[in-house]
């Protein structure tokens, strides 16, 4: 391009100005009112004394293809004015010719070239709506036709208009084209721009006849699409400073990780390469989200097409001429990266071009892999996000010993206990009640002993009440792992002896009374079983266990959230403590957006850090890989006052029933045995139910109420057996207490049709149903669970009960439970429907006594004391 001072050595600038405003600026020229402000090889700034005393500026720089200069002048007349050619006269005196005033040569065929003038203006609007003030980026395109180089617009052309120009020192009169110029209109039309309803100063009036566009998008899309296909037609397109669409490409995405040696945190970087120049993404997006937060609000984001591009004005200036760099980032591209770093909507800018992370959000790194991204460094951490989103594809099999086999989801949350091992990382498993958490962590515990790394024992912390579930099914599904359950007044006497150990079981409302001794124990595996037990973090309970040391912290709980967020808290706080920030850091940047303003995104932030560490599967999720009916047993543990007055119980009707079986002989004594079986089995359910002073203690009742409040809060539907009305009348109080809404079916209900069809119409969670009244003739398929609360001997009598919810026409799995009091005549049947099935056909059932006799080593089962 030519410089201003080699355009002036010829007289090709003249042919841009009519005769009569060469003329007149001679004359200006010549009475000095020309004052010369700058002058640059690429620019003159000057001004010029007009008529009426008024001073008008010009600039004036060198022009575009055919067009040698762009002469602008704050004058009404705006372009090529007489006080654009006075300026130029003045610097070069001899550039008027007398060629000018030679009679013009007449051109009535040259067609007109499309000139394109394209700005925009910042400015202020105000919004009624919500009385704010934004700034506004207003855009405009100005049309004009050259010919031979002069600029001429405006619709009303008067029949034969010409333009005096010089071509080649020779003054020539040209014919102006409008049905031509109506064409290039027509053709500009067509790509969505309207004729300007609205001044602005996008523009200089006199740029040519005013067009806009719908939006930022159509902008963006004309300015991609439409102007190359305008350019290759010839149009004349001139891009004025600060266009807001003035787009550089991008050549590249760019990410950097830079970990802290003591590996607690890392610095992620993420950035464009535009221009040959790097340029941090993460402020650009942050001074957005802050000055315009409608563009990328999550809720505006997730309405934004993939193949829309925001078009974003950077700091940084182009190489080529200091002017802004602007660029077009494709929301395809913002929308992973701003879900992942929710960071970015939590916190005040920060003008750091890095974002400071915990190394446990590394998780989330592989949410970005999907983004074209030169990776530099992080190659660990890059590695850890991927093997935990990965987990469940690992070839990671149940370990050699574990006598079970694994459904499909047990596997995957065997991969993922071991991934989280590998990773040095705590998790919580948030399974569906039934699915197996006990097994699944015992198959862990069992591929860390297999691998050499149990060289320290692994303590699993529960209510009191599941350390016999635990033994039986360590004992039933990993008997190599040497396992001791401390607890009881004799339990100190272990604790000399941990390091003996695989597998150490307590209670949580021992472990802040042993605390002392935990201390002193390093543990390889710290397991919190129904860990919503800590979800208050001020309890001794959660105090306690965070002061443990192990190498790896796991929880298991199917509600690990029941009340309020805070709770969560509590879990990961025990796991990776720091992680979430402190209580009050959390209840800012969560509780309080989500719960008292339904924030959203804050949600959606949560969810993806917490979303790596928690395994959650409930029933419906993976019920392809479910028997259509789960039947499991829940054990109870009697409370000491429970168990003495069982063993007082059954001594008198041990004594009662040998003496009956001494006068009449076993066969003929079966209303005897029944009678005090029906005794144990009622002080097992409640010691209220035989006792005359109605002194409450009820094992079973209190894990009932535990069960419910997890299986209610799953959303599950619950049918509740038992044999005894009287049991059923104690339940009601306490659900009534506890604000738990209910249906009663009984063999005292005379309507029996309104309380099934509440039930059935979801409008009562919970359904109680005496045994008799309801084993037959109910259809209650919006049941997915049934609890018998008490054991029928019979078990053809508690399958029909089963089957109320269980039969055609239900479309969920169905989860049967059965509570029975560990070391009672309860497990003692149930032992003995396993050998002799013939049992719960026959005796038992008080009916027909089939072809299995009681034999005396039966009744010694039946009435043996409780283990010590």
């Amino acid at each position: 391009m030519a410089t201003l001072q080699e355009l002036l050595q010829h007289d090709a600038w003249q042919s841009l100005f009519d005769p009569g405003a060469l003329e007149r600026g001679r004359r200006y020229a010549a009475q000095g009112r020309v004052r010369i402000l700058s002058q640059e090889a690429e620019q003159i700034h000057a001004s010029c004394q007009g008529s009426a005393e008024h001073r008008y500026q010009q600039w004036i720089r060198p022009g575009a293809a055919g067009v040698p200069l762009l002469a602008r002048c704050s004058c009404p007349v705006g372009y090529n004015c007489k006080h654009c050619a006075a300026v130029l006269l003045q610097i070069d005196p001899t550039g008027f010719t007398e060629n000018t005033a030679a009679a013009p040569r007449l051109i009535d065929d040259l067609q007109p070239i499309a000139h394109l003038a394209l700005g925009s203006h910042l400015q202020s609007v105000y919004q009624p709506g919500n009385r704010r003030t934004v700034q506004q980026q207003q855009h405009r395109a100005g049309l004009a036709f050259a010919y031979a180089g002069r600029l001429v617009h405006g619709k009303r052309v008067a029949s034969g208009e010409r333009i005096r120009q010089i071509i080649d020192g020779q003054p020539v009169s040209i014919l102006r084209q409008p049905e031509a110029e109506q064409r290039l209109r027509q053709q500009l039309e067509r790509y969505g721009l309207r004729p300007a309803m609205r001044q602005s100063l996008a523009l200089a009036p006199d740029s040519g006849e005013m067009y806009e566009l719908p939006g930022d998008g159509a902008w963006l899309r004309f300015v991609q699409q439409g102007l190359p296909e305008l350019q290759a037609q010839g149009w004349q397109i001139d891009l004025r400073p600060g266009f807001h669409f003035d787009l550089s490409p991008l050549q590249g995405w760019y990410a950097e990780i830079d970990e802290a040696p003591s590996q607690d945190w890392f610095d992620l970087e993420l950035g464009i390469l535009v221009d040959g120049q790097r340029i941090s993404l993460l402020p650009v997006l942050l001074r957005l989200i802050r000055n315009r937060p409608e563009l990328l609000a999550p809720a505006n984001l997730a309405r934004r097409g993939d193949d829309e591009l925001l078009p974003i004005q950077l700091e940084h200036k182009r190489s080529s001429d200091g002017s802004p760099l602007q660029v077009a980032l494709p929301f395809a591209r913002l929308k992973p990266l701003l879900s992942t770093l929710g960071e970015l909507y939590l916190h005040e800018p920060d003008p750091s071009p890095r974002l400071r992370l915990s190394a446990p959000d590394a998780a989330r790194l592989s949410q970005l892999d999907e983004l074209p991204l030169q990776w530099q460094g992080g190659e660990r951490l890059r590695d850890f996000a991927r093997q935990l989103q990965h987990s469940h594809a690992l070839p990671q099999g149940a370990p050699p010993g574990l006598q079970a086999e694994l459904r499909p989801y047990q596997l995957d949350g065997l991969r993922w206990m071991q991934t989280l091992r590998e990773l040095q990382v705590g998790g919580v498993l948030g399974d569906d009640m039934g699915l197996g958490k006990t097994l699944q962590s015992l198959a862990h515990l069992l591929c860390e002993k297999r691998a050499g790394r149990l060289d320290r024992p692994a303590l699993a912390v529960m209510p009191t009440s599941l350390i016999p579930n635990w033994l039986d099914e360590a004992a039933r599904f990993a008997p190599e792992l040497r396992v001791l359950a401390l607890h009881g007044p004799k339990r100190s006497a272990d604790f000399a002896r941990l390091a003996e150990y695989d597998l150490l079981l307590t209670s949580y409302a021992l472990l802040p009374r042993d605390l002392p001794h935990w201390r002193q124990q390093p543990l390889h595996v710290l397991l919190l079983d129904e860990a919503q037990y800590i979800k208050n973090p001020a309890s001794k309970a959660a105090q306690a266990a965070c002061q443990l040391q192990a190498r790896q912290r796991l929880c298991l709980t199917g509600t690990p959230l029941e009340n309020h967020l805070g709770e969560l808290w509590s879990l990961f706080h025990f796991l990776m403590p720091g992680w979430l920030g402190d209580a009050k850091r959390f209840t800012r940047d969560y509780r309080t957006p989500i719960e008292k303003h339904g924030d959203e995104a804050r949600l959606e932030h949560l969810k993806a850090r917490v979303k790596p560490f928690l395994l959650r599967r409930r029933k419906d999720q993976v019920a392809k890989e479910l028997p259509a009916k789960s039947e499991m047993i829940h054990w109870v543990d009697l409370g000491q006052s429970q168990r003495d007055l069982y063993e007082t119980v059954r001594l008198a009707m041990d004594r009662k029933v040998r003496e009956e079986i001494g006068r009449k002989g076993l066969a003929s004594s079966q209303i005897v045995i029944l009678e005090a079986l029906l005794k144990l089995r009622q002080v097992c359910c409640d010691t209220r139910l035989v006792r005359a002073d109605g002194a409450a203690q009820s094992a079973k009742l209190d894990s009932l109420l535990q069960m419910l409040d997890e299986l209610l809060a799953e959303g599950r539907r619950v049918l509740l057996f038992s044999q005894f009305t009287s049991m059923l009348a104690l339940i009601e109080t306490e659900l009534q207490r506890r604000g738990i809404a209910y249906a009663l079916l009984t063999g005292a209900t005379q309507d029996r049709r309104t309380p099934v069809q509440r039930f059935q119409a979801g409008e009562l969670p919970l359904f109680l149903i005496s045994l008799k009244a309801g084993g037959t003739g109910l259809n209650l398929t919006a049941a997915d669970t049934v609890i018998h609360y008490d054991p029928w001997w019979n078990p053809a009598a508690e399958n029909q009960a089963t089957d109320r919810a269980y039969r055609i026409g239900q479309d969920k799995p169905v989860f049967v439970y059965r509570l029975i009091a560990r070391g009672t005549v309860e497990e003692k049947i149930q032992q003995l429907q396993q050998r002799k099935a013939a049992l719960s056909a026959g005796l038992l059932d008080g009916g027909n006594q089939g072809d299995w006799q009681l034999r005396p080593e039966d009744i010694d089962a039946l009435f043996a004391p409780l283990p010590g």
